[in-house]
């Protein structure tokens, strides 16, 4: 039975998990694309449904200047946020994100620390919008006039059974969802377009209700300045308005693109995902302005707070009121389901995320490339999330901002740097300005509601510890992705091979510096010369055995996985074969095997011991990709080759 379930889990394993399943799935080479604006359907279920809570988080935190502050978050989205991931799409046409725009100009292991950490706020916007929208659906759920009575109170509970349903989805296997999506998407809109419609009808019959509004509004804040100023400062807790766009950049693998696509340069799909970027925001920050107006206008204040009939469902609210229970009705049924649908969405954006970037460092453990061990993973965090919240709207709203903000932040910081290196002053100034506002925004959400913080530190530690993890326990893999020798490589082995032994020789190829070949006088080769008597008396190779000389060059050792060439170069008498990698002794093993593999012949290869503490030694092999070379090449070779007789020798003189 056990052996069974494990099957069941690892049956999906692929090296890209996220792309078999789930709406925002990568699409295989063949399948079919879709129109921009359909797929705009399909980033809207997270974009959009944030109207099922967003006009009530205004007014909770705004009051009566909601309508101002939502201006405020209007004019950022469309002058700030939009214009920055027009750029991350044209720079990153395949759906990476503003992450792989950070991660190519942050090398080594300073830059995959820093994703790592991005991955963290990723992780907490992605989760938080699992649970926080499912909250909403749960309160729509039991707010309704016809919901059975023995729901309320039991907001935690309906959650957690709506999460269980989105994860039975994904775990039986959750496939294309535009459909889906593009249905769910025009009947929100239009219902909401019908609420908003009918209150501004209420508000023209009565205009009593706009003089009592401005009455309140210069009663409360009497200085038309200091009501700006407030409404700066209070709107980053509307930063939820901003949710969808990354969501809008991880879908572009979806879109259909012109006949003259091709993976390098996709005009047709870059211009489809800006039409969609572009167009979303245009509809968002209209229906964002109105629902502000209406709701802060027609609902009491008092309704907005916690256990107020408006709490987490404003139009909602203004639906049952003015349109009947029956309207109402299909209205929260509509808004629940585009929120568990925007969960969907959530999780399979954490399908295509996490193994898009953790297993490429090394830092995911080998079932991470399987859906379902993921989902359960994501479905637990939810379920904790959701009880420790207690499935409120409001207390997650500022975790969520948080992951959105961060996000956001670091993507106008990835197009200033980019804007920078192409030698684009203007927009480098234009973006840097941007990113000046997002990270004040960032800062002020933070400072006053520290708790956001708080939950991405928790994904940010769980990332940082489980890759370390990780990245240990796969430091003795191959991880070469390819393997290829050039024509004189080729040519050295077939050559050895013949002779009827392969004998490697590992040798440090900054054994003698240029400069200090030329200083000295001596021959460029004269190291080899060295080398060859120093092995031949340490392992008593006769002066007719041929050796091979293997050098490889260190190049970033924070990578995990790379493609090898293996080149050849004659030193003199000697020949020699190099490679660039990113570990000593994984290549060298890699290579071992290929030799193997290719000639039929089991090399030799032959080593000196390391000098200098072992354990320090293992350490810069983890972290920087040589030190105790021959002991984890053999390590690396036995875990690779069972079988002794098949394995290539490791010699240490």
């Amino acid at each position: 039975m056990r052996h069974r379930l494990k099957a069941w889990l690892l049956s999906d394993i692929t090296e890209e998990p996220a792309g078999q399943l789930g709406p925002l799935r990568r699409p295989s080479r063949d399948e079919h694309k879709h129109s921009w604006w359909k797929v705009m359907c399909l980033t809207g279920v997270d974009y959009f449904s944030t109207l099922g809570y967003q006009p009530a988080i205004a007014a909770l935190a705004a009051g009566l200047l909601a309508p101002l502050a939502t201006l405020v978050l209007v004019l950022l989205t469309l002058f700030g946020a939009l214009p920055v991931y027009r750029r991350v799409a044209r720079e990153s046409p395949h759906g990476e994100g503003s992450i792989a725009m950070l991660a190519s100009h942050l090398p080594r292991w300073g830059g995959k620390l820093f994703i790592l950490v991005l991955l963290g706020f990723a992780a907490t916007d992605f989760l938080i919008t699992m649970t926080l929208s499912t909250a909403d659906a749960s309160a729509h759920l039991i707010a309704n006039p016809f919901a059975p009575s023995f729901l309320s109170g039991k907001q935690v509970i309906v959650t957690i059974v709506l999460l269980m349903l989105l994860t039975a989805v994904f775990l039986k296997g959750f496939t294309d969802a535009i459909g889906i999506a593009v249905g769910l998407v025009t009947v929100f809109l239009t219902l909401n377009f019908v609420v908003i419609l009918d209150s501004f009808w209420e508000i023209a019959q009565d205009p009593h209700l706009i003089t009592e509004w401005r009455s309140a509004l210069t009663t409360e804040h009497s200085n038309p300045w200091m009501m700006i100023a407030i409404a700066l400062i209070v709107f980053p807790k509307l930063a939820l308005g901003l949710s969808g766009f990354e969501t809008g950049v991880a879908v572009m693998p979806q879109i259909e693109g012109d006949p003259g696509d091709t993976e390098d340069n996709p005009r047709g799909r870059i211009r489809g995902v800006r039409r969609l970027l572009t167009t979303a925001a245009l509809i968002m920050c209209g229906f964002l302005i109105t629902s502000s107006i209406v709701t802060t206008i027609l609902i009491p204040q008092k309704e907005f707070e916690a256990g107020g009939e408006a709490n987490g469902r404003a139009l909602a609210y203004l639906a049952h009121e003015n349109l009947g229970n029956v309207f109402g009705t299909i209205y929260d049924l509509s808004t629940i389901a585009i929120l568990w649908f925007a969960g969907a969405s959530a999780l399979a954006g954490l399908l295509n995320l996490v193994p898009r970037y953790l297993p490429r460092f090394g830092m995911a453990p080998e079932w991470a490339r399987a859906v379902r061990p993921l989902v359960l993973v994501f479905a637990l965090i939810a379920i904790f999330v959701t009880v420790y919240f207690k499935a409120s709207v409001d207390a997650q709203s500022s975790a969520y901002a948080t992951g959105v903000l961060v996000l956001i932040t670091s993507a106008t910081i990835a197009v200033t740097l980019s804007a920078h290196a192409h030698h684009h002053r203007s927009k480098t100034w234009m973006f840097g300005v941007v990113a000046v506002i997002f990270a004040y925004t960032t800062i002020v959400n933070i400072v006053e509601r520290p708790e956001g913080v708080q939950v991405a530190s928790f994904f940010i530690g769980a990332i940082l510890v489980v890759s370390l993890l990780s990245r240990v326990n796969r430091a003795f893999e191959l991880r070469a992705t390819s393997l290829e020798f050039d024509e004189t490589a080729t040519e050295f082995i077939a050559e050895a091979a013949a002779e009827g032994n392969i004998e490697i020789v590992a040798h440090d190829p900054h054994s003698v510096e240029v400069g200090e070949t030329e200083r000295s006088g001596a021959r460029p080769w004269s190291n080899y010369d060295e080398k060859a008597v120093q092995q031949r008396a340490d392992s008593r190779l006769g002066p007719n055995v041929h050796i091979i000389f293997l050098e490889v060059n260190v190049t970033d050792s924070s990578e995990f996985a790379t493609d090898l060439l293996v080149h050849g170069r004659r030193r003199g008498d000697h020949r020699v074969l190099w490679v660039d990698s990113p570990a000593v002794p994984n290549s060298i093993a890699a290579i071992l095997l290929h030799i193997r593999d290719e000639t039929g012949t089991v090399p030799n290869v032959y080593f000196q011991w390391s000098e200098g503490n072992p354990l320090l030694n293992l350490l810069r092999f983890l972290f920087i990709g040589m030190g105790e070379v021959a002991p984890v090449t053999r390590e690396v070779l036995r875990r690779a080759e069972p079988a002794v007789p098949d394995r290539p020798k490791v010699h240490i003189g």
